[in-house]
């Protein structure tokens, strides 16, 4: 029988919260897995096809390292559980910017994996999914040890000891209203516009390439949406900071298109034709991303006992730290992942997984701690102490 503690709700099915629920069920955990669209994948872990690659710097960042890991962890969840051809291919990309070089990829396409993940911690019995459930609150009564996630009137969705939320954007306003201080939680939308089109020849290139944006030459794949081509080329995508529609714009195809053209004249050819016979189509959403551009992935801290911890403290010069900072209990968050959801979802998630279910986390602790979603917390600490 399973554990009644080892029971998490998780709000958000995107890659996020699809790599936590299936982690979690992996580890034996029962997961109710909720989402306001009608099925999973429906927001930004909707990209038509994505760029699973690298992230080189002269010396090693947080960002890069965790890009190196996140990038074997992907790979190895695709290699694992969707067929070659079926949602994800092997390439190299072709790198013109500071990575100059070529470098072993893969072309994705997000949902593929998000619907991997979910069908395979189905088939344990231990996944239950809600689609249309908009989750307005988090909320815990006095003396309940267990969290109510609950709709716009009140009413529970889901009720279990853990919540993970991992709704991008959308995780702001939740947690938030779960008590925590809006500037520990610096999170930020950024719209991005992919434009594509039908591929009837040979591809546009030799292989990816990419700089300002990445320019695929060809994408076969038989799970696109009814409406578009299996066989497509695509450019993008834009970086719009603080933008929230999901419009589709003339103007974020031309920036594509000047992109494209510093990148590969003759895809830009192609992608010129294709605009002005009214063939070009297009793909917009909205990611989230962090004020330091790192996922915050862990337990969420508590902001009265902190500052009350503060308070106690401030005769002397206190830094809090990982060790020393107290939690909101069964709290966490897996987000920020901005443009490299693909990348670094399945590493976060597993990390996350050892971190709820009270095992040791297997990553460097500098690491973890850069990725830590109380780190604003105690930057923002250390300047009032």
């Amino acid at each position: 029988m399973t554990d009644p503690q080892r029971h998490a709700t998780v709000v958000g099915a995107g890659l996020a919260g699809a790599a936590l629920a299936h982690a979690l069920v992996v580890r034996g955990w029962r997961v109710d897995l909720l989402d306001a669209a009608d099925g999973p994948a429906r927001g930004a872990s909707a990209l038509p096809v994505g760029m699973l690659s690298p992230h080189v710097t002269r010396a090693p960042t947080p960002l890069s390292r965790l890009t190196a890991l996140g990038v074997a962890a992907t790979r190895a969840e695709l290699e694992s559980w969707v067929p070659t051809g079926a949602g994800w291919q092997p390439c190299q990309v072709h790198n013109h910017g500071h990575d100059r070089g070529v470098w072993p990829a893969a072309l994705v396409r997000p949902g593929a994996l998000v619907q991997a993940w979910l069908t395979a911690a189905q088939a344990t019995g231990r996944l239950t999914t809600r689609w249309n459930a908009p989750v307005a609150r988090l909320a815990r009564p006095d003396g309940s040890p267990a969290w109510q996630v609950q709709d716009a009137t009140g009413r529970p969705w889901a009720t279990s000891p853990v919540v993970a939320v991992t709704g991008a954007i959308g995780s702001l306003s939740l947690l938030t209203g779960a008590g925590i201080t809006a500037d520990w939680l610096p999170l930020r939308p950024v719209q991005g516009q992919m434009s594509l089109g039908a591929l009837a020849g040979p591809p546009l290139a030799e292989g990816p390439q990419r700089d300002n944006g990445v320019f695929v030459p060809e994408y076969r794949d038989a799970g696109l949406p009814p409406a578009w081509p299996e066989r497509i080329w695509s450019m993008g995508s834009t970086y719009e900071r603080g933008t929230t529609h999901t419009d589709v714009r003339a103007e974020a195809h031309r920036r594509n298109l000047d992109s494209l053209r510093a990148l590969h004249p003759a895809g830009a050819e192609a992608f010129e034709r294709s605009m002005a016979m009214g063939q070009l189509l297009g793909w917009a959403q909205v990611r989230c991303a962090s004020l330091d551009r790192l996922p915050l992935c862990g337990a969420l801290p508590d902001p009265a006992a902190l500052q009350a911890e503060r308070a106690r403290a401030e005769r002397r010069r206190w830094r809090p730290g990982a060790a020393d900072t107290p939690r909101l209990p069964g709290l966490f968050t897996l987000c920020a992942l901005g443009s490299r959801g693909l990348t670094l979802s399945a590493w976060c998630a597993q990390r996350l997984a050892e971190q709820m279910d009270g095992a040791a986390v297997q990553a460097d602790a500098d690491l973890w701690t850069a990725i830590d979603p109380a780190r604003f917390a105690w930057r923002q600490t250390r300047r009032a102490a």
